[in-house]
């Protein structure tokens, strides 16, 4: 199955060439406040693609609708592995896990509609969803949830890719989005695009 491949505009509201600034552009995600805790991380579940560049062959690996969402999955884990190491980051191939091992207690952590938390205006979490949160915190043992709520690719202003990461965190026991970013970065591919954004979450 192929990408509904849509313009990033659809998502964040702007043209579909260079993403324009907005007030939530790479902010910071204080990491420290959360040294040693547990913080679940959700799997990604929301990739859009501008038309425009979707013929470019590095997008060959993000062709694939399941394999696109593991693979941002895995660059972002990675990211948070090593630029965050003073988190318990709680992944989404562990957050399965458990979700097989305790299918009646906990919402398949792929299919909680997280991605809704895109939209900027949202700062209490929809009830289904916080539903969800707040069973998933109590078998980690936490109660932050980092929550990849969408990824974009375009392109910049040079005609560079670029990857705009909307980054949200919950806290599930109170329902409510504490921080907010859209990390934004470009690059020579997807891959480095992707890569780039991330960077900006951490100081």
């Amino acid at each position: 199955m192929r990408f509904p491949f849509l313009v990033a505009a659809l998502l964040f509201g702007v043209a579909p060439a260079a993403l324009a600034q907005g007030k939530y552009d790479n902010h910071l995600l204080n990491t420290e406040s959360m040294a040693g805790q547990e913080v679940a991380v959700l799997p990604v579940t929301y990739v859009l693609v501008d038309p425009a560049i979707e013929a470019d062959s590095t997008f060959a690996p993000w062709a694939e609708l399941g394999p696109s969402l593991y693979r941002a999955d895995s660059l972002l884990g990675e990211a948070l592995a090593r630029r965050a190491p003073e988190v318990n980051w709680v992944l989404p191939r562990a957050l399965r896990r458990l979700y097989r091992r305790a299918p009646g207690m906990l919402t398949d952590p792929d299919r909680m509609g997280q991605s809704v938390l895109r939209s900027e205006g949202i700062d209490q979490v929809p009830g289904n969803l916080n539903a969800s949160l707040r069973k998933l915190t109590a078998m980690t043992d936490g109660r932050l949830v980092l929550v990849p709520a969408a990824v974009a690719f375009g392109a910049d202003s040079t005609g560079q890719l670029q990857a705009a990461l909307s980054m949200v965190l919950v806290d599930a026991r109170r329902g409510t989005v504490v921080w907010r970013s859209r990390a934004i970065g470009s690059g020579a591919s997807p891959d480095a695009a992707f890569k780039q954004a991330t960077t900006t979450l951490f100081p």
